[in-house]
């Protein structure tokens, strides 16, 4: 499992393109989203390098 602190996601629209981009990356991933703490879980068995680049990609690097 991987937890990523995303200071730039500041709304429902930001944690749904959060939750898109790591869907895309690992089709057989749970994605949770704390708007609160502007954290996101990720249950995966992908690396989390490759999580971390493309939420990069998308806008939202990981603090």
């Amino acid at each position: 499992m991987h937890e990523f602190q995303l200071p730039d996601m500041t709304c429902g629209h930001c944690a749904g393109m959060v939750s898109q981009t790591l869907q895309m990356t690992d089709l057989e991933s749970k994605v949770q989203v704390d708007m609160a703490k502007r954290t996101v879980t990720v249950q995966s068995t992908e690396d989390r390098a490759t999580f971390a680049e493309a939420l990069t990609e998308a806008g939202y690097p990981p603090a």
